[in-house]
């Protein structure tokens, strides 16, 4: 549920941002694969990453929590773009921190919507 969760979160932000488009010739498949490695990255890499940071984002006052989502999603990005040759891809670091926020926000809103 959680990745069907997170794909459609993803399918919002590609159409929501300007600076991220998807590639290949099925938009689905591409939000589908960009949302399995984001997810992956999700339970295993970032939050070791969240604990190493705590005080460059206690110091940033939560900035450094921003530019970790950032990368998890160009991580996620690049993986699921290089594996299957699909995905999704932000035009640059502020397009990236962009629709990590957006994708946080619209699988709350989703989460929140499927729990009832």
């Amino acid at each position: 549920m959680n990745w069907l969760i997170l794909t459609i979160a993803t399918g919002i932000t590609a159409w929501l941002i300007p600076g991220i488009s998807t590639i290949g010739d099925h938009a689905w498949v591409a939000y589908g694969s960009f949302a399995l490695f984001m997810a992956l990255i999700n339970a295993s890499i970032k939050p070791i990453l969240h604990i190493l940071a705590i005080p460059f984002t206690i110091f940033t006052f939560g900035i450094g929590a921003l530019i970790i989502n950032a990368l998890c999603f160009e991580l996620a990005s690049n993986i699921a773009t290089n594996v299957f040759g699909v995905g999704i891809i932000a035009h640059g670091l502020g397009w990236s921190i962009l629709g990590a926020i957006v994708i946080s926000i619209a699988s709350s809103l989703l989460s929140g919507i499927a729990a009832d």
